[in-house]
């Protein structure tokens, strides 16, 4: 692996994050900027905490430390997509997608965490 992105869960990540961005602007205008921001925020962090926990992989706790940081905001952002459901009923099936895309990466995530956990070198 030459760069983080290799990693299945940065690219994963990265579509995602495309993807629940332009989800977000179908929300009505007056959660743009209330669950809309929170939703692309936690989709943001989940890809920005796997490059930088890339960037200290030499320190195999702060790479850890920085994976379990994009594990939590992968289930952040399928939070934000529960509420979502639940709260605007003409986005449901667009939002259940989303939240089984976001438990496949989170498990991959998880996977991916115990993978570095005990086979990680210094």
């Amino acid at each position: 692996m030459k760069s983080y992105k290799d990693l299945d869960i940065y690219n994963l990540g990265l579509e995602l994050f495309y993807i629940a961005y332009l989800y977000s602007l179908k929300l009505p205008k007056y959660e743009m900027y209330e669950l809309g921001r929170q939703l692309r925020r936690a989709s943001d962090s989940v890809t920005t905490n796997i490059v930088e926990g890339y960037g200290r992989k030499k320190y195999k706790a702060d790479f850890i430390k920085f994976l379990v940081y994009s594990h939590s905001s992968c289930l952040e952002t399928k939070g934000h997509l529960l509420k979502i459901r639940r709260l605007y009923p003409d986005l449901v099936s667009d939002a259940d997608r989303f939240i089984n895309e976001y438990d496949i990466l989170g498990a991959k995530i998880f996977n991916f965490i115990k993978y570095v956990e005990n086979n990680w070198k210094t």
